[in-house]
């Protein structure tokens, strides 16, 4: 069957390896490269027959990944990061390149291999860095866009150093090329301005009146990847022009349609490419070599993390951002492949550097994950020592948090909590991580911390000791639990409300010292079910005794250990079955329209009492025993559920 078994081969161990990963609680994307190191050439095991086609398809994966966040980029994100990604970026080249070269000739490299080196490392991983930061849920933030910034001209550096490093023997020649490739690009981007603003919105409104979810798919796929083909007869890189493309749709009305009809795609080949990653590991050169490769995989870790925490720094980012880019951008990057397989074809490098670069490479993308998750306790520590920076914060009131409410998360549902908490005149600050949703809330003067919830430094700086309430409206339940975990640590007695992903995980929350918990799905399908009984004209004090019983069931594991919200409980069930406020309509042609409260004779029949009616829009508040009903009356009736049913009952009956 050819590439088709090879296909189902790579899926497999992608999913195999994927559920390894899950159970040891690491990142997938060390399953999939894990699962290729398997079914690779060099294990003897179940091998791919044919190992390019596979990494033909792993170009497709880097192509679409790179369209997806196009897609969800915006030119104006990058305006924070502009300076250090045109500036900062061939700074860090260069001087990587450089320790590259001292790096070559500690291992006894001729000075044309040294610099391949440098030129190899300088380069990071897009498709492992973007992966890890989807991962993590840190898309968004400043340290995220500083990255995203530095890897879209790390990839465009891609080009002059495919020409300029071949012709290190004889740079001359080198120069002419090198000019050609800055004049295609410039001739390509601008062709891509004036089709992408005149012809492609055109194109996708009438792709979209069509109303066909399958051509929709065909279409943006086909743009993504031909607008990436384009881009590759020009010379240039074919995933840079899929992310112009997605950049270029991105400004249109129908970006977030194409975002979540591609997402599947970008994954499937997404795993394509991970795999292909481990399969050009070879464990037998790797075991013959393990000091030095162990070697050069601590030394490029340990250069490019100084000089990109450096460089950052320099560059006027400080807290936890420099640090973040450094342990998230040390790894060589997967167009260091094709840059080493142009050194390897050009002679320029020998067999064995190029399996030593090769394993490296592979080594430092393998190790992203777990060495990035290491920013925030590494920050920590340089808090403890450093304690003289301060954190970036808007709208602080000069006088200080004071009993106040901490919203730890920014979020839609952070945002509007904290809307609420504006218009009422009560205190409140935000702690949020990505800077969207901090330009957000600085544009309407919200008092909002960039920064992580769950180191100290950026709760003390919300006054965590001094605050009234916590809410936590973070997505994932693993940051919920580590903030109040660190809150509890520093203030046990600060009650705390917080959102939670599942019913299953409320009781987790409850023994980790959570005071209160909302579940958001269970409570809008909750809130639809209540609709929904409404238009079956299913009676109002029903619908809410109905959902007030789930409700009580679903927090159960709460409501059963916390004596106050016991008494709560106890007390809102007694006032429902003592006495209601229920809504009683008095239909047209009714025998009781025209008789007033005492004719009828409600309270002597019933015990309930007429508080209210409705009419015409107007409210008659505390009706006397002389009001006279009419029928479309709504009548406002005080009592418990039966003595409401049987006013119901009298007013319908009625003769």
């Amino acid at each position: 069957m050819g590439i088709a078994t090879d296909i189902v081969i790579v899926v497999v161990a992608a999913m195999l390896g994927a559920f390894v990963a899950q159970r040891l609680k690491q990142p997938l994307i060390l399953g999939y490269i894990l699962g290729g190191v398997v079914v690779g050439p060099y294990t003897g095991l179940i091998a791919i027959s044919d190992v390019h086609d596979i990494e033909l398809l792993a170009e497709l994966g880097v192509a679409l990944l790179l369209f997806a966040l196009g897609l969800e980029f915006s030119l104006k994100d990058l305006q924070p990061v502009r300076r250090i990604a045109l500036l900062g970026t061939p700074i860090q080249m260069l001087l990587t390149i450089l320790y590259g070269y001292v790096l070559g000739s500690l291992l006894g490299l001729g000075w044309i291999e040294a610099v391949w080196l440098g030129g190899v490392i300088s380069v990071s991983s897009t498709m492992v860095i973007l992966k890890t930061l989807m991962g993590r849920g840190l898309l968004g933030t400043l340290s995220s866009r500083v990255m995203i910034g530095i890897l879209i001209v790390q990839d465009l550096a891609i080009i002059p150093l495919m020409l300029v490093l071949p012709q290190l023997s004889d740079l001359q020649a080198g120069v002419p090329a090198l000019a050609g490739a800055v004049i295609k690009a410039i001739i390509f981007l601008l062709g891509m301005i004036v089709i992408g603003t005149r012809v492609m919105p055109a194109l996708m409104r009438i792709i979209a009146r069509w109303n066909s979810r399958e051509l929709f798919l065909v279409s943006v796929t086909a743009i993504g990847l031909g607008v990436g083909y384009v881009t590759y007869l020009f010379g240039l890189s074919f995933a840079f022009g899929a992310f112009v493309a997605g950049i270029i749709l991105s400004e249109s009305d129908y970006s977030h349609q194409a975002l979540g009809d591609i997402t599947p795609l970008r994954d499937l080949f997404g795993l394509v490419f991970f795999v292909s990653v481990g399969m050009l590991l070879d464990p037998a050169y790797l075991i013959e070599n393990l000091g030095t490769v162990l070697l050069l995989v601590a030394l490029v870790a340990l250069g490019k993390l100084v000089i990109f925490g450096g460089l950052v720094r320099a560059f006027g980012y400080g807290n936890i951002i420099p640090i973040a880019v450094g342990l998230t951008m040390f790894q060589v990057g997967e167009f260091s492949f094709v840059l080493a397989r142009v050194g390897l074809s050009t002679a320029s490098i020998s067999q064995d550097l190029y399996s030593l670069l090769l394993t490296t490479a592979i080594l430092t993308m393998m190790l992203t994950p777990l060495v990035s998750r290491l920013a925030t306790p590494v920050y920590s520590r340089w808090r403890k020592r450093f304690k003289h920076e301060a954190l970036a914060t808007v709208n602080l009131p000069q006088e200080g948090l004071h009993d106040h409410v901490v919203i730890a998360g920014g979020g839609r549902t952070g945002y509007y909590v904290a809307k609420v908490l504006q218009r009422m005149q009560l205190p409140f600050v935000i702690i949020e991580l990505d800077q969207r949703r901090v330009d957000e809330c600085k544009r309407d003067g919200m008092p909002v911390i960039y920064g992580d919830a769950t180191q100290p430094v950026v709760l003390e700086t919300a006054g965590i000791e001094s605050a009234r309430l916590l809410l936590v409206t973070l997505p994932t339940f693993a940051t919920t639990q580590a903030v109040v975990d660190r809150v509890r640590t520093m203030r046990p007695e600060l009650h705390i409300v917080a959102r939670v992903e599942s019913v299953e995980l409320l009781h987790t929350l409850h023994e980790h010292g959570v005071y209160e918990a909302v579940q958001p799905e269970f409570e809008a399908g909750l809130e639809i079910v209540r609709q929904a009984l409404l238009h079956l004209e299913i009676p109002a004090a029903e619908i809410h005794d109905f959902t007030d019983e789930i409700r009580t069931e679903l927090y159960a594991p709460l409501l059963a250990t916390q004596h106050h919200q016991r008494a709560i409980t106890k007390l809102r069930q007694a006032a429902t079955q003592l006495m209601e406020l229920s809504w009683v309509d008095l239909p047209e042609h009714n025998g009781a329209a025209g008789k007033s409260i005492k004719d009828l004779q409600i309270r002597q029949q019933t015990g309930a009492s007429i508080v209210g009616i409705v009419r015409e829009g107007a409210v008659i508040t505390n009706p006397g025993a002389e009001s006279r009903l009419q029928s479309g009356d709504v009548i406002a009736v005080l009592g418990d559920r039966q003595q409401v049913e049987e006013v119901r009952s009298l007013l319908h009956n009625h003769a």
